[in-house]
């Protein structure tokens, strides 16, 4: 069973940068596609990015591609998110998750019925 704990939210101005950790325990994070979502109020969860176990990259919104960044520390069991150049409209709460499979499929549409989810951190971008 693995337990995701996410950390690094806050306020940042238009412009800034925030880096978000996703702590996991109870197993191996590098086992598991890693994944970053974020909701919006009034708004559908949606996937910013998922990065596979196996080496072979990230995948990325479109709305995120070149401001965004995925790492792990497999020696920390922790998956990273790097925001740079924010924008207001990436105010979310954003989630960390881990699935066994089928990683491509869950940036498209996250399922929030499967996998590993984290409780969320919130961030918040001022224009």
């Amino acid at each position: 069973q693995l337990h995701l704990v996410e950390s690094g939210g806050g306020s940042v101005q238009a412009g800034g940068s925030l880096r978000l950790s996703c702590a996991a325990s109870g197993d191996i994070l590098m086992n598991y596609c890693g994944g970053w979502f974020r909701q919006a109020p009034g708004k559908e969860r949606e996937g910013v990015a998922v990065n596979y176990p196996d080496g072979r990259g990230t995948l990325y919104a479109e709305s995120v591609k070149g401001r965004f960044t995925v790492s792990r520390d497999n020696a920390k069991n922790t998956l990273y998110l790097q925001m740079n150049s924010l924008k207001s409209e990436d105010t979310a709460m954003y989630y960390c998750a881990a699935f066994g499979d089928r990683c491509a499929a869950t940036l498209a549409d996250p399922p929030e019925s499967r996998g590993y989810w984290g409780q969320g951190t919130h961030v918040t971008v001022s224009s």
